[in-house]
């Protein structure tokens, strides 16, 4: 069997009952994603910085 990989780290996680925004950051690309969900619903979009590219963040090997 394979070993598992974590790929998506969760940079920042804020959630009460019904409603959570989490960021996460692709381990091998580096890019960052917007979670968002509420109820029964939700969506996932890259993070954009000012310029409307992607928001990078360097991402080091734990091994």
């Amino acid at each position: 069997m394979a070993k598992k990989d974590n790929r998506f780290i969760i940079s920042y996680s804020q959630e009460n009952f019904t409603l959570g925004v989490r960021v996460l950051v692709d381990r091998q690309t580096g890019v960052n994603y917007l979670f968002f969900r509420d109820a029964g619903a939700g969506g996932l979009t890259p993070l954009l910085d000012r310029e409307g590219r992607p928001v990078i963040t360097a991402v080091y090997d734990e091994g």
